[in-house]
């Protein structure tokens, strides 16, 4: 077995990294750009009296930088070739993912609204995976140069993590379809054109089949933003959103009728080995900038780093950051070599594990600067509170031990998921 990252991903990560001294630096300290990641002001990115949206200036910050790589072919490493992409590999995206989370915050790689300089659009994956050609005919292009995308309408108030007891629902009439229901933490809507909605169209609930996603655009009457629910780590994109009697032509389902349920879990594997990979990413940032600072400290005349104290809770850290990283390269090699669902199992291993790692790295990097961790002239306290939301979105870190359960006792198996074509 060969553990050496391949050639052309270093030399990626090193264009990667020239690419972000060259242009992406210069553009985040012009202008007093660098209030959307000085800590002390984090607040420049909220807009509050816009329901605590982000601010709008901050997101054309984003547009710009993302434009910027786009131009370099940064943006494009996973797309198809023939999309201007370099066919980039979940291998690839996993080691990238964890290479800028580790390089800290800014505006190379901001989580908060999934913003990088290497796309993770998993949006254009599914389009070319289960969009019909006229889908991919209106959506591909506004894809590939991030000039479009929708949003996903999975999760709704009374059923969180269990997408199969939906309550939302689409009666065919005619050539169309009529949704009426409601999703929750709706993320994105408020720039997205479309939303894929999740709604039952057969089958009774806890059925995986009987599932179809449909593409809703946002002006389409009875599609109404409820609210925007304000969390933990502002600004918020996440929507609570209303359909009611909205009316879709056949041509919005996507993927299939009855198929939705695919749709998600592809969605779902594919973004959790890149999250687990961006959170691993985050903690060996907290841990090599903890051991820096203990390093430097001299409290009682001699540094930090001498006491057994510090030594031990981040050497346990590194060791579990060291495992992780073998386990997320090797899954996501799998996924590349058998497809997405055949290491279901090993990518909630990943997910799990890497949030939890991430968010005791954000919190034993704070104990260890002490007062200066805890405040905002240090990132980990913005850390901790952007990464913990990954302790529960796609899927709650007892959901993830819920599944691995599921193939360790034998009542799943590595496949699509059952009763799904």
């Amino acid at each position: 077995m060969d553990f050496d990252i391949p050639r052309e991903i270093s030399a990626f990560l090193q264009e990667v990294d020239e690419f972000i001294e060259n242009r992406i630096k210069p553009l985040e300290q012009a202008d007093d750009n660098i209030r959307f990641f000085d800590h002390r002001r984090e607040h420049a990115r909220t807009d509050w009296d816009r329901q605590g949206l982000p601010n709008k200036d901050w997101e054309a910050l984003l547009a710009q930088a993302k434009q910027l790589a786009i131009e370099a072919g940064i943006f494009s490493y996973p797309f198809p070739r023939e999309y201007g992409g370099r066919d980039g590999s979940n291998l690839g995206m996993a080691i990238i993912r964890e290479h800028l989370a580790a390089r800290g915050l800014g505006l190379h790689n901001d989580l908060q609204n999934e913003h990088s300089v290497v796309g993770n659009n998993i949006g254009l994956l599914l389009m070319l995976e289960y969009g019909s050609d006229q889908q991919q005919a209106q959506w591909l292009d506004g894809l590939k140069n991030a000039t479009a995308g929708f949003a996903f309408g999975i999760t709704e108030p009374a059923h969180g993590s269990d997408a199969t007891w939906m309550e939302t629902a689409a009666l065919k009439d005619g050539d169309h379809w009529v949704i009426n229901g409601e999703k929750t933490w709706n993320t994105g809507v408020h720039s997205a054109q479309c939303d894929m909605v999740m709604a039952r169209t057969s089958g009774q609930a806890g059925d995986a089949k009987g599932i179809t996603a449909f593409l809703v655009p946002m002006d389409t009457p009875g599609v109404k933003i409820e609210e925007y629910l304000w969390t933990f780590n502002m600004p918020t994109d996440h929507a609570h959103v209303s359909f009611t009697d909205v009316r879709v032509p056949a041509t919005a389902i996507f993927g299939g009728e009855g198929r939705g349920l695919q749709v998600v879990q592809h969605f779902f594997n594919e973004n959790r080995i890149r999250q687990a990979a961006s959170s691993l990413g985050a903690a060996q940032y907290c841990v090599d900038e903890a051991v820096k600072y203990a390093r430097q400290r001299k409290p009682f005349g001699r540094p930090l780093a001498t006491n057994q104290g510090i030594q031990f809770p981040l050497v346990d850290l590194q060791a579990r950051c060291e495992m992780l990283r073998a386990l997320i390269h090797k899954t996501a090699w799998l996924m590349d070599r058998d497809g997405a669902f055949s290491v279901s199992d090993k990518v909630s291993i990943c997910n799990y594990q890497a949030n939890r790692l991430c968010c005791e790295a954000a919190d034993t990097a704070m104990q260890v600067c002490g007062g200066m961790g805890y405040s905002r002239y240090m990132p980990f306290e913005h850390i901790y509170r952007h990464h913990r939301r990954y302790r529960i979105t796609e899927g709650a870190d007892e959901i993830q031990m819920r599944r691995v359960a599921g193939y360790l006792f034998g009542f799943m198996s590595q496949q699509k998921p059952k009763g799904v074509e």
